[in-house]
């Protein structure tokens, strides 16, 4: 959208996409777009979602297929006519007197030789905050001590979201220490409340599945299964028999028999305290924790459908699912964007903290609206001891809304 506004604004303009698809988590499965209040989406995002609808015979749509988001990309860079360069990324920021002046680029995919792009203006529309960071601008990666912005749910948050219910057992052997964690659980001990740490919130993949056998590839056991990487899931059922299929993946329908599946309860699809290295890694550590994302997860849709031990009721709600023929199709029907949450995060002349959300500070000069939660997933899976009982629960997520759309910027 912004190589979009400026070739319309007659600049010259190319477009650098590290991958093969452009358009990142509303075309890599997120078709179940978070609204937390459609009034304050303007501009050229409501006019995205009005096409959207156009293509669905209705007035605006916000629910959407991925291949449908990315049909509509492709679109607005046709008619603008941007000049598309796939399959490079990021190596080099090259700067003169505080401004870049030129940056380098190698293949995504293995092909010799870089590319050096000599521009007056650079935008990092990336997650990663990749150029950010090479043109040595401040940043940082994980969550501030709640001390450093006068907040209260910055930092370490041990709360009852997506949460263990109390009671279950986190040794490979119940009640044997010894025995060691089950998989997933760190050793580390709960840290005060409110303190800060470099752990990032955890990623998944939101899962684009279909419930129309014409449609449908079956789900298999994906490389490397483990089934011992999801023993908690089935404690977690055993502890708490409210635990559904629905309330496990949550799935929500998007058109043509297509869901969003994203993250839900105690355990689910989110790898949690599996990306601490994704934000500053290498581009190779990147990819390594992206495909142990994907197996995870799909060693999960695996588990939940052929496990013996799962509950049947939850086993016969997803073996009614599988693969779209026709998503992905270039990439085994399944997305090649992960859900990079949160990765770098700026530190500007003005830092947006949880005083802005709560309006207690109102920005005058806002270039966008901001309308949703306070909203972090969990960080990081733990023991603690209650009663005098060892259990496992999950630390990090943050759910704290009841505030209307505010106004945000950035400043470098």
């Amino acid at each position: 959208m912004a190589a979009y506004t400026a070739k319309k604004m007659g600049k010259s303009v190319i477009l650098i996409e590290p991958g093969r698809h452009l358009g990142g988590l509303t075309t890599g499965g997120l078709g179940y777009t978070d609204i937390g209040n459609k009034y304050a989406i303007s501009g050229i995002a409501r006019d995205y979602y009005r096409r959207i609808g156009k293509h669905y015979g209705k007035f605006e749509q916000w629910i959407f297929e991925p291949h449908v988001a990315e049909d509509l990309f492709k679109e607005y860079i046709k008619r603008a006519d941007v000049n598309v360069l796939f399959d490079h990324r990021l190596v080099s920021a090259k700067k003169q007197n505080g401004l870049i002046q030129s940056i380098t680029l190698e293949s995504s995919s293995g092909g010799s030789g870089n590319r050096v792009i000599n521009a007056k203006m650079f935008l990092d529309c990336t997650y990663e905050g990749d150029l950010m960071a090479k043109a040595g601008v401040k940043y940082i990666v994980g969550r501030e001590d709640n001390k450093d912005y006068n907040e209260t749910y910055n930092g370490v948050q041990l709360l009852d979201k997506h949460q263990f219910v109390d009671g279950v057992d986190p040794y490979k052997i119940p009640g044997k220490p010894e025995s060691g964690l089950c998989w997933g659980i760190s050793p580390a001990a709960l840290q005060p409340i409110g303190s800060g740490n470099k752990q990032v919130q955890t990623y998944n993949f939101r899962i684009c599945l279909t419930n129309d056998p014409a449609n449908m590839i079956p789900i298999t056991k994906p490389e490397g299964y483990d089934s011992t990487h999801y023993e908690l899931l089935l404690r977690a059922i055993d502890k708490n028999p409210k635990l559904a299929f629905k309330t496990i993946l949550k799935p929500d329908w998007m058109p043509n028999h297509k869901t969003d599946i994203n993250n839900n309860g105690p355990f689910s699809t989110d790898m949690i305290g599996m990306n601490y290295d994704f934000p500053e890694g290498s581009y190779q550590r990147r990819a390594e924790i992206q495909r142990q994302h994907e197996l995870y997860n799909k060693g999960l849709l695996y588990f939940i459908g052929h496990d013996s031990r799962m509950r049947p009721d939850i086993q016969a709600e997803m073996r009614k699912l599988g693969y779209p023929k026709d998503e992905y199709t270039d990439s085994g029907n399944w997305s090649t964007q992960m859900y990079v949450r949160e990765a770098r995060r700026m530190i500007g002349d003005y830092v947006m903290t949880q005083a802005n959300c709560q309006g207690k500070e109102v920005v005058t000069d806002g270039v966008g609206m901001a309308a949703y939660t306070m909203d972090s997933h969990n960080c990081q899976r733990i023991v603690i001891e209650k009663n005098g009982v060892k259990m496992v629960k999950n630390e990090g997520d943050v759910q704290v809304g009841g505030f209307p759309p505010i106004p945000f910027h950035t400043v470098a």
